[in-house]
């Protein structure tokens, strides 16, 4: 079962809370045959002492060490206590109504001040621990009591991730456990992320998925501590995003998918819905407006602004590169202009993507003067723009991101200035194959196993990229092959979490045969979770 529901109460306060702080009909899938049957529970690891778990966090904290004496241990009597401050209380009840259906205890919510008793956490945010960054926590578990101090609330969110993989998988459970003792070690993890951006794009244009799958995917990001999720909204099958300005982008351009399925789209209300519900969790959402290729959809609404190499009508294929808007007409930027305006205005996050790949019909000249255009137009509505490494063909910003996917063209960006985000093709894209085998995905990058996706340091992926020429990494998930949440999760675990460690933990803290071990770990919390995933052969089962 999911944990959606039993969370709603303290995730929708703390939505409430963070949106404020920033500023500002769905159709479920069908479930897929799956590529395999989901394997039975993988037993517990061994435990050094009775009920106390060694510690096997994903992704691997900056620091950990292990304390003499007695574990750290919840009692009936634990609260959770917590600073006098709106966002923090919200995070230590959405920490509540994690641990209670499981363990089955009150755990109430206090005051920082009030009279804690013997297992019982603390919630704290510190000004004076401003080496943390926004993310960054320390987590100090004594055999009296356990204490989480951050400098930003977004800190105190990854710390109680941490918390809750540090104690037995069973408390994902939501009907209870026969466990009697809740306990870990006693413990000192000062933790902060290697990387800013630590992302995972999904592909909502060749198949469309519905506000409750987008909001399962957020909740694995979330216990990864991932915080950025971009969503392609729009692409040559269809346009997934109410414009009100032009309603007919969505009444005729969202009406199909890949293999010819219904399609759909997000009104405006759903889009904020999943960006709500992903504030919660600390996770900003891009949205990649496609273009001025990958426009086949927004094509099929406004046939005049065509000069595709091909007639304008639905299409439900997943062949590229031969539709793009016409560059030279201004009706092109005045609809450009209408879909920025809106979508920024309901996006607290900073960033706008546009796209910008795999244009084959326009000149050089014709393709950079649109990336211009395009990102004034971005700065006019108040967002930072993002686009595939394709931009770097144009005079960008300093603010401007190029994400790398292919090769290292991204590199241009760095002389304006400008940072990357790398989603090597045959490191993270998790729509390739795992093995020949693997039923879903496509093979064009090669085939991606676990470590495939976890042995690269991005530091040293590009030739004159240092660490400080980027913004962090992403895993994108294109949908030619996955038409569901159920396929989405087999093609995105165990990977995902490896993309997370290589984004957040430093790279000498990262070692395969040891993260093979902790994530094997992890598999029993994904069966109480409901997380479909491969069994990959690299994994100790």
């Amino acid at each position: 079962m999911r944990r959606n529901d039993a969370l709603r109460t303290g995730l929708a306060f703390l939505a409430s809370v963070t949106l404020l702080a920033a500023c500002q009909s769905t159709t479920p899938g069908t479930r897929p045959t799956l590529p395999q049957p989901v394997p039975q529970p993988v037993p517990e690891p061994a435990l050094p002492q009775e009920g106390v778990t060694t510690p096997r966090i994903v992704p691997a904290p900056a620091s950990l060490v292990i304390a003499a004496g007695a574990p750290f241990e919840l009692t009936r009597a634990s609260v959770i206590a917590v600073d006098d401050n709106a966002e923090a209380r919200a995070i230590a009840e959405t920490l509540a109504e994690l641990l209670r259906p499981a363990i089955g205890f009150p755990f109430n919510v206090a005051g920082h001040g009030a009279d804690t008793a013997r297992g019982s956490i603390r919630l704290s945010l510190a000004a004076d621990r401003a080496t943390l960054g926004d993310e960054g926590y320390e987590l100090v578990a004594t055999s009296s009591n356990l204490r989480i101090t951050a400098y930003r609330p977004a800190g105190l969110f990854r710390g109680i991730q941490t918390l809750r993989q540090l104690l037995p998988t069973e408390v994902e459970s939501e009907i209870g456990s026969a466990r009697s003792v809740w306990a870990f070690p006693a413990l000192t993890i000062v933790d902060r992320p290697r990387f800013a951006w630590r992302g995972a794009m999904l592909d909502v244009a060749r198949h469309f998925f519905s506000v409750q799958e987008v909001k399962q995917y957020i909740d694995v990001l979330a216990l990864y501590k991932l915080n950025v999720l971009h969503l392609h909204l729009s692409d040559d099958q269809g346009w997934r995003i109410e414009i009100k300005s032009r309603p007919t982008l969505t009444s005729v351009g969202a009406v199909t998918q890949v293999g010819g399925g219904a399609g759909g789209f997000y009104t405006q209300q759903d889009y904020q819905e999943i960006v709500r519900y992903a504030q919660a969790r600390y996770i900003t959402v891009v949205p990649e407006i496609d273009m001025p290729g990958h426009t086949n959809a927004a094509l099929t609404a406004f046939p005049h602004l065509s000069c595709s190499t091909r007639p304008t009508a639905p299409f439900t294929g997943i062949q590229v590169g031969w539709s793009t808007f016409c560059v030279d007409k201004e009706e092109t930027y005045a609809l450009v202009d209408d879909v920025v305006r809106e979508i920024a205005a309901i996006t607290p996050g900073p960033y706008f993507h546009m796209g910008g790949d795999e244009v084959e019909a326009l000149t050089h000249a014709q393709y950079a003067g649109f990336v211009e255009r395009v990102q004034t137009i971005v700065h006019k509505y108040g967002k930072k723009m993002i686009g595939w490494e394709e931009i770097t063909k144009a005079r960008l910003a300093p603010t401007t991101v190029a994400q790398q996917w292919k090769s290292d063209s991204a590199t241009a960006a760095l002389k304006y200035g400008s940072k990357l985000v790398l989603s090597p093709a045959k490191k993270v894209y998790l729509d390739m194959k795992y093995t020949p085998g693997t039923e879903l995905g496509l093979t064009w990058a090669g085939h991606i196993e676990l470590r495939d996706a976890y042995e690269w340091d991005p530091a040293t992926y590009l030739s004159g990229v240092s660490e400080r020429h980027i913004l962090g990494v992403e895993a994108p998930l294109w949908s030619e092959t996955v038409r569901n949440i159920t396929a989405v999760e087999y093609m995105a675990m165990p990977r995902l979490p490896a993309i997370a460690e290589v984004g957040w933990s430093p790279q000498a803290q990262r070692r395969w045969e040891d993260f093979r071990s902790r994530l094997a770990a992890h598999v029993p919390r994904w069966h109480f979770l409901g997380i479909n995933y491969y069994r990959s052969p690299q994994l100790p089962w």
